[in-house]
């Protein structure tokens, strides 16, 4: 990279902020020390459901270190209020959906292993994890309720929760749904679990609270996705500080995947112990806790059916979920397996009519929201799973029938309130089947065969909802907050820029995207852009970073503050210049008069607009700093085709991914470099879901997979060199024509990977993980079955 040129969009620049992060220069919540600072520690519950009927303080509050011990009694005094859920959900019946008390310290009962019971805040961590030892606490232990499929016949586990129902709900027409299948000449069945995942980023979450008694402010620290929803919640409805005496700062962020949006307990605890104890407060979670307490994502289980005609024509498509949110609900759980789900189920096809219910569960586990793709995945692995059993059952070849359903006029409106404004899917699907050697696979088939493997490749064309997206839409589904994006360009005297936005880089390279945008659109070096984000006292408003929004929704504020910054920076040049303001051009980091020779460059106006000698501030004020908010007018739809080819050992059951090919449709690509980072690690999440990862509870709501030494993370031998390819329909509803690359991967790789085992076995009965033993067990059942034939 030539930081001393323009760079222009499409570029493929080397990420700026790299060079701390691989030279340990990075500024984590954890690498962070406030003076006089004590660390926290949580007692955490050790059984899955349980009412708390004392708890005894008195002798760890004796121990050496011990600063302070608090526990829900003493929330309860100070009138914290509880976490909430962010986004309203109305069951069928029209009642509103059940949502259950969430305090972030346990007052009368807790629900799930890891339930924060007390905190203890002393000199050091392992005062504070001795001290914990010593707090007794008497519980009565009621029954687990950690099977999904059963949770309505458990324990009640919130008062007002009949059944563990939170929520009975549906999207699309039942009646024309039911017509269609009425006249259906085929109907294929399938079932499926959608298996529970733990979002495991490099940095586990972290908070250090401050409070200043001199100001009667409060200052967060913490791994936050949205430091701006963070302060809200905070303070508007958990009750911790006026919102002008909170400051919430997200530094560097390893890694988030969902994670890290939601609020969880313990950054609002460290917030409002740190005026109990009159110290900062430092909680930085070791891996075990994140285990037990960090959202996770996923754990639906579904059955779908799917109707179709004699010419292979889908005439309709109905779906029935139940979805898990764990022991309480997280800030946007609801969502999840409603409004981010089910408006997905028509993928890329054109089905006439859907009907979809979703049944949402409390169980006595971890809470589970938004990971990497946020109901997404689920409904791509659901159609796609059902679409390629639908192709085999009517002897089509999968891509010839995911051809011939595919919607080929936009815009296109779906039965499920999609609205799908721009793609060409026959385009990602051709250049995928090329680049695959799709053609050539029954040949590699059969040289496999006489090693005495067996191969299968598979297909997912994926399609999802991206730029979270129009503020009106999204409230009338029940958001709780608009999802329009902030940004403000500081043009400093010498010409060198400042960008503040309100969406957060975790791992995504805003800092050198960001940049990338505003030197190709003004002109000037990349390594004269900065860019700010992360603190609530630097960034006006914003909503963060999450579903792919960052490009679609963040840039395209840019974009309007730019366009702000070149309107006045034109009046000034005219100005300068003598010239009528309708006869300046800008361009390449010049102000032209038309037709003329005289110019300026961009710095030259800049300093001018400062020194304010040449031009009336009567008419222009002076300075150069302009702001935006930018709420987008539709979702943007990221779509594209992934095709997997698996090789499998039948003597071991061990899967080998021998090629994987994704072909993208992300609209303009600002920097393909960061694009492919991206697409490589979503591939590889929904690798790992499909073949290693998966959350287990046992029948007393233990967690059996609380460590790597249970929970199998994906390595590099386990994946091959991506082929990745590119197709390009422009976005209409965003300046830049963006349309988001993020969860692509994690998105469409679980369905590829999966159908190209059940290619392999010949069996649809394919579970996620798809582990040894069970591919083994597989392979064994299909050995005897060819064997009776």
């Amino acid at each position: 990279m030539n930081d001393s040129t323009v760079t222009p969009i499409g570029a493929a620049v080397r990420r700026k902020e790299d060079q701390r992060f691989i030279t340990g220069k990075g500024r984590y919540t954890d690498d962070l020390s406030r003076p006089g600072q004590a660390f926290a520690y949580f007692l955490r519950s050790p059984h899955a459901h349980a009412t708390i009927r004392g708890i005894d303080t008195a002798a760890a509050k004796a121990m050496p270190g011990v600063v302070g011990i608090l526990t829900g009694a003493d929330l309860a005094a100070d009138k914290i209020g509880d976490l909430i859920c962010g986004w309203l959900v109305t069951s069928k019946d029209g009642t509103p959906m059940h949502m259950g008390s969430h305090p972030a310290l346990a007052k009368d009962k807790v629900r799930y292993v890891g339930d924060h019971v007390a905190v203890v805040i002393a000199e050091t961590l392992d005062a504070a994890k001795d001290a914990a030892a010593a707090i007794a606490v008497d519980y009565e232990v009621l029954p687990a309720v950690a099977d999904l499929a059963a949770a309505d016949a458990g324990a009640q586990i919130h008062d007002n929760a009949p059944r563990n129902i939170s929520y009975e709900w549906e999207l699309g027409d039942k009646a024309a749904t039911e017509a269609a299948f009425a006249r259906a000449a085929h109907v294929t069945k399938i079932d499926l679990v959608n298996n529970r995942l733990a979002p495991n980023a490099m940095e586990p979450r972290a908070a250090i609270g401050e409070y200043d008694a001199g100001d009667e402010a409060y200052t967060l620290w913490t791994t936050s996705q949205n430091p701006h929803v963070a302060r809200l919640v905070l303070s508007a409805f958990v009750g911790i500080a006026p919102e002008h005496k909170l400051r919430v700062i997200a530094p560097d962020v390893g890694g988030g995947f969902g994670s890290k949006i939601f609020i969880y307990a313990e950054e609002t605890v460290c917030t409002w112990a740190a005026k109990k104890v009159g110290r900062p407060v430092k909680w930085t979670a070791d891996r075990s806790e994140a285990f037990l307490s960090d959202a996770h994502g996923r754990d639906h289980i579904s059955h779908a059916e799917l109707a179709t005609d004699a010419a292979g024509k889908i005439l309709g498509f109905k779906v029935h979920t139940r979805a898990n949110l764990g022991a309480y609900m997280s800030t946007f759980s609801s969502c999840i397996p409603t409004y981010l789900y089910a408006t997905l189920l028509s993928g890329q096809y054109a089905i006439p009519a859907i009907h979809c219910e979703v049944d949402a569960f409390y169980t006595t586990t971890a809470p589970v929201d938004a990971y990497r793709g946020a109901g997404r995945p689920e409904a791509t692995f659901l159609v796609e799973r059902i679409m390629d059993k639908a192709a085999r059952e009517l002897a089509i070849d999968p891509a010839e029938f995911r051809r011939r359903n595919f919607v080929t006029q936009f815009p296109h409106q779906t039965p499920v309130i999609m609205n799908y404004d721009a793609g060409d899917y026959g385009a990602s699907l051709d250049l995928a089947l090329e680049m695959a050697d799709y053609k050539g696979f029954p040949a590699r088939r059969a040289e496999a065969e006489a090693r005495g493997k067996l191969r299968g490749i598979g297909l997912s064309n994926y399609i999802e909802a991206c730029g979270i997206a129009p503020s009106a839409a999204v409230g009338s589904l029940g958001a709780g907050v608009g999802l329009w994006e902030s940004a403000e360009v500081r043009v400093n005297p010498t010409g060198n820029v400042e960008v503040l936005t309100g969406s957060h880089s975790h791992g995504q390279g805003h800092e050198t995207t960001f940049a990338q945008l505003v030197s190709a659109r003004l002109g000037i070096p990349i390594d004269q852009v900065s860019v700010v984000h992360g603190d609530t006292d630097k960034v006006q408003f914003g909503m963060g970073t999450y579903g792919s929004r960052s490009g679609a929704v963040g840039m395209s504020a840019i974009v309007k503050a730019l366009d702000k910054v070149e309107a006045k920076a034109k009046k000034i040049a005219a100005h300068i210049l003598e010239a009528a303001e309708g006869d300046i051009e800008f361009k390449d980091g010049r102000f032209t008069v038309a037709g003329t020779d005289r110019s300026l460059a961009f710095a030259e106006v800049a300093l001018n607009a400062y020194v304010a000698h040449k031009f009336p501030t009567s008419e222009i004020e002076p300075g150069l700093k302009e702001g935006a908010f930018y709420d987008p007018t539709n979702f943007t739809f990221p779509a594209g085709c992934h095709i997997c080819e698996v090789e499998v050992d039948p003597e071991t059951g061990v899967t080998r991914i021998v090629n994987f090919t994704a072909v993208d449709d992300f609209g303009v690509v600002i920097n393909p470099m960061i694009v492919e980072g991206q697409v490589h690690g979503g591939i590889a999440q929904g690798v790992g879901q499909a073949l290693l990862e998966g959350v287990t509870y046992d029948a007393d709501g233990q967690l059996v997979t609380g460590s790597y030494m249970d929970y199998t993370m994906p390595r590099a031998d386990d994946l091959p060199s991506f082929k990745l390819g590119l197709t390009q329909t422009r976005c209409p509803s965003n300046p830049l024509g963006i349309k988001g690359c993020g969860e692509a991967g994690a998105i469409a790789a679980p369905a590829a990977v999966i159908n190209a085992l059940a290619d392999a076995l010949g069996t649809q009965d394919v579970p996620m993980p798809a582990t040894p033993a069970k591919v083994w067990a597989l392979a064994k059942t299909r050995a005897v079955r060819q064997a009776a034939e």
